[in-house]
């Protein structure tokens, strides 16, 4: 009983600020997006920059959208054209390797079954059939043609292009920007990841890993009628009476956290309360797509049962830009019927590229064409950085026929907007699109440089975690100072 005064006494003071002061002291270099109050308020704790703190050098880029295409498209039919393979189709294919793919292969070269041409003052070959759109922004692309990565199957290179590494456990890119610049609207998170089916790999691909969880993304599924839940108040509650609850539970986490101040977590689950309460109002209004005019809703072509599903997710994903979130991540699925490839992974054309791509195309061409449009006449793409691509590319040599298997080791990304030298073709593959041989980027390189973009030298972005200070690049990476405009 002697100590229930003093106890009393704690729940009666400001405990948010003395929240932020003692628990953070065990968060190591944590820069913690702390949102313990009606209005969003900043922590500092030891080593690191506060959220909303000038980052390390002027920023390029603010924000991110990454359209991943999950099942990874073939290079060597999108956007890395090869006269060699077309010439040469059915002969043996040069340095063919049975270990590239992930499955056995013919080793003889299978030459692109689409219609390529140039476009743009670049003059960039396209694949026109699938991209008929997207070939009108070439002059706003620039190309990676040598990405290449260790792993050989979509859940391990799909860890590997977003974590860095490709074992389960480690943080991914969203989580590391969260960590390191915060959020720029404490209504609405900094990290937003869609999907229409749960990629190959899943959570892991978009974990928060080691990071404390108030890094962790909100992931939004497009067959969810509701498309985050317990937003909603309870029948009969007002937002007051809420506020009173949070209050209260916010007092009792305090005085349980301030006996366990090396919980991370315990933080990151009082933070997440506070950040649905002020989502009620902000994101509803950010998901309401009802609010875009119609011409908007043509452009994008959210009513084309061909690429609605991913057109909606493209005008979100702007939605949420222009709000401050900082990172969007869409892992596209495929509206059409396939040619054998899963839901999980719609780009994996082992059977039938040629039917394959085309329908992934159909899928995804216009929205991803209406976002760069889109963006660009707001004048957000000069700050926004938009990313393509898969997990891997697929070989030049023929599988079953008409199919391509994996192959990581060459495939072609492209980035737009936020800082990147536009119609830019950077790296290249050997003649027939099978590695790469020139220039060669992992994804280490690719990480430092996009977070160069967005104002953060990767080897001072660090997490200490079982005694090692741990980061995205891991012990690689460097920035590809040539494609940044």
């Amino acid at each position: 009983m002697d100590g229930m005064p003093a106890m009393i006494g704690d729940l009666l003071l400001p405990m948010r600020r003395r929240f932020l002061r003692e628990a953070g002291l065990g968060f190591g270099t944590l820069a913690l997006a702390t949102l313990l109050g009606a209005e969003s308020r900043a922590a500092t704790t030891a080593g690191h920059r506060a959220t909303g703190a000038p980052p390390h050098h002027a920023p390029r880029a603010r924000r991110v959208i990454w359209l991943f295409m999950p099942g990874a498209p073939s290079q060597v039919d999108t956007w890395d054209y090869k006269p060699e393979l077309q010439a040469r189709n059915g002969q043996p294919l040069p340095g063919a390797d049975s270990q590239v793919g992930f499955f056995q292969t013919s080793g003889k070269c299978l030459a692109s079954p689409f219609r390529w041409a140039r476009h743009g003052e670049s003059g960039t070959w396209v694949n026109e059939e699938i991209f008929p759109l997207l070939a009108r922004h070439v002059d706003e692309m620039c190309f990676i043609h040598s990405m290449h990565l260790r792993a050989n199957n979509h859940a391990p290179a799909a860890m590997e292009l977003m974590c860095g590494l490709n074992r389960p456990g480690m943080p991914s890119m969203g989580a590391w920007l969260d960590y390191g610049l915060g959020t720029m609207n404490a209504d609405l998170p900094s990290f937003v990841v869609m999907h229409e089916r749960k990629p190959r790999g899943d959570d892991q691909i978009w974990s928060a890993g080691f990071l404390p969880k108030s890094h962790q993304a909100l992931a939004i599924d497009a067959r969810r009628p509701i498309a985050i839940d317990n937003l909603a108040l309870r029948r009969g509650q007002s937002l007051d009476s809420q506020r009173a609850e949070l209050d209260l539970l916010a007092r009792m986490n305090d005085l349980h956290a301030r006996a366990r101040p090396t919980q991370a977590d315990l933080a990151a689950r009082i933070s997440s309360f506070e950040l649905a309460y002020r989502m009620q109002t902000a994101a509803p209004e950010a998901l309401d797509l009802s609010r875009e005019s119609q011409p908007t809703h043509d452009l994008y072509g959210t009513a084309d049962a061909k690429c609605g599903v991913f057109a909606k997710q493209c005008l979100t994903a702007r939605r949420l830009l222009e709000r401050g979130v900082r990172f969007v991540q869409i892992f596209a699925g495929r509206n059409a019927a396939g040619d054998g490839a899963v839901d999980d992974v719609p780009w994996d054309g082992h059977s039938n590229i040629q039917t394959n791509h085309r329908e992934c195309g159909l899928a995804t061409d216009r929205p991803a064409a209406a976002l760069l449009a889109d963006l660009k006449s707001r004048g957000m793409l000069d700050d926004t950085l938009v990313i393509w691509g898969g997990e891997f590319g697929r070989t030049s040599d023929s599988q079953g026929g008409m199919g391509r298997d994996h192959n990581p080791q060459g495939f072609t990304i492209w980035l737009a907007g936020g800082g990147v030298k536009g119609g830019f073709h950077y790296g290249a593959t050997d003649p027939f699109g099978y590695k790469a041989v020139e220039n060669k980027v992992h994804v280490n390189d690719l990480h430092a440089t996009l977070l160069h973009l967005l104002g953060i030298e990767h080897e001072r972005l660090t997490y200490r975690h079982n005694g090692r200070d741990f980061r995205l690049t891991d012990v690689g990476g460097a920035v590809i100072r040539d494609i940044i405009a």
